[in-house]
């Protein structure tokens, strides 16, 4: 969860400002026992500013701290200078809450010190209403767990192994465009380096994770030719390859170009990409490493984000097909699915059963396992960064995942790529608006409703959202 600041500011008249700090303190304590009862970690200025001098060190302890937001908490009128300089030095953003007191102006202070804010360019967000209200809070905990978000990005580094893939100019974008806006540093990396790395794992590690893969996966289908044992523990060990690139490299996601050169002439990523964004892998669980197949930079920044706020695995994906017959968009790419959403289960016992290994196709020579399942039905939220003539924006939608019965199943995934993973996904919207306006061929999914929480993710990072 979030590191929350709160600074709850107050007269500068030393009579009213004591007179009043015994009902000022309990709004603020109304406040703070809410955020810590949604398991937000709290920092509370040591006493409402009232002067100058503690308004400095308000904003100085917020810093010191290093708190993911900070809330600007009204209660009473509050001199609007005060927020200026706790502005100073406590971490933005910052969120303006005004809250329900009418027999004093503490919404006259919000609008008051906010407008100063203004002044000066210092960007801010305001909530007016009782924290103890589901709707209030829900606007609060959204611009947490936005800022939050954000703020974890900074300092961040991608690994891109591979560079462009196969034209795709939606796929790739400079290192000081993600310096500027999103604070995160881009690793180029050969991916001659996983095939050099793959060599050195250990063949008893490869091995164990080969025989949990025969026990535990639904089926594994193997052909002689493109899926053969020898090349499932080559793919193993490309997975082993690219997680320790990312310890030894301190990578917190990545990509892989794949095409055509591994997949050429070593073996597919499926199985890397597929298990590094799951939460478990052969040896147990771990924490989701979001990697894109294709080596699609901005999906990969895409999940990183969807990835924070769901806390759960995210989906990527080709608009493969709109199947008119069914109304649903075919999400559908070469194995780059985590199995978690075959049961959507953080539990590999739940999701693997419903997973088959199925050989590649004539497209990839080089042979390997394709992760092939069907999404688990579900809401879920859809979103996409693209760029408009170099800026940035972000494309969300809402949908709804679903599965028939078998039979229509295994008739719709044969139309398109029986091979690979698969949703089936009913859109909110209509297919000619989504076609229209969506920004590239990759889309990335997770389970539950993030529209809001995405939306302020752009509004603090300063770039264009449209919910579609």
């Amino acid at each position: 969860m979030a590191r929350v600041g709160v600074i709850t500011f107050s007269d500068g008249r030393p009579p009213v400002h004591q007179e009043l700090l015994s009902m000022n303190l309990q709004f603020q304590n109304n406040l703070v026992k809410k955020l810590e009862e949604e398991g937000h970690e709290v920092v509370v200025a040591d006493e409402p500013p009232w002067n100058n001098e503690t308004a400095v060190k308000a904003g100085k302890k917020m810093q010191l701290s290093d708190v993911d937001c900070t809330i600007f908490n009204y209660a009473i009128w509050a001199w609007p200078h005060f927020t200026v300089l706790a502005a100073q030095f406590a971490p933005s953003p910052y969120l303006c809450l005004s809250n329900i007191n009418p027999g004093y102006p503490g919404l006259v202070g919000m609008l008051a010190s906010s407008g100063a804010l203004a002044n000066i360019g210092i960007p801010y967000w305001r909530i007016s209403g009782d924290i103890g209200e589901k709707k209030v809070w829900k606007k609060v905990n959204t611009f947490i767990n936005a800022a939050s978000c954000v703020k974890s990005l900074r300092g961040e580094t991608f690994g891109c192994f591979g560079g462009r893939p196969m034209g795709m100019y939606t796929a790739t974008v400079g290192a000081d465009v993600w310096a500027r806006i999103f604070g995160v540093d881009i690793e180029h990396i050969d991916q001659w380096e996983i095939v050099r790395k793959a060599e050195t794992i250990p063949q008893e590690k490869i091995e164990k994770a080969f025989q949990w893969c025969e026990e535990n996966v639904g089926e594994i289908v193997y052909d002689g030719k493109q899926l053969t044992p020898e090349i499932l523990k080559k793919q193993i060990a490309s997975y082993y390859a690219v997680k320790e690139i990312c310890e030894e490299m301190h990578l917190d996601f990545c990509g892989i170009k794949g095409q055509p050169e591994l997949t050429n002439n070593f073996c597919t990523m499926d199985i890397a990409e597929a298990f590094l964004n799951d939460p478990y892998d052969f040896d147990g669980p771990k924490e989701p490493i979001v990697c894109a197949t294709e080596a699609d930079m901005d999906a990969a920044l895409t999940m990183e984000i969807l990835k924070k706020l769901a806390r759960t695995p995210v989906l990527f994906a080709d608009v493969r097909h709109w199947h008119d017959d069914h109304q649903i968009l075919d999400l559908c790419n070469s194995g780059q699915h985590a199995t978690y959403f075959a049961g959507a289960s953080f539990d590999y016992r739940d999701n693997l059963p419903q997973v088959i290994f199925y050989p590649e196709s004539f497209y990839f020579p080089a042979g390997g396992a394709a992760v092939h399942h069907l999404a688990h039905p579900g809401k879920v939220t859809l979103a996409r960064l693209g760029r408009k003539n170099g800026c940035y924006w972000m494309a969300i939608l809402t949908g709804e995942f679903v599965r028939f019965d078998d039979k229509i199943n295994q008739e719709i995934m044969t139309r398109t790529q029986i091979e690979w993973p698969h949703a089936f996904c009913h859109l909110d919207t209509s297919i000619d608006s989504f076609i229209n306006k969506f920004p590239c061929n990759h889309v990335h999914a997770v389970y539950g409703d993030y529209v809001e929480e995405l939306k302020m993710v752009c509004e603090i990072l300063g770039i264009g959202w449209e919910v579609i």
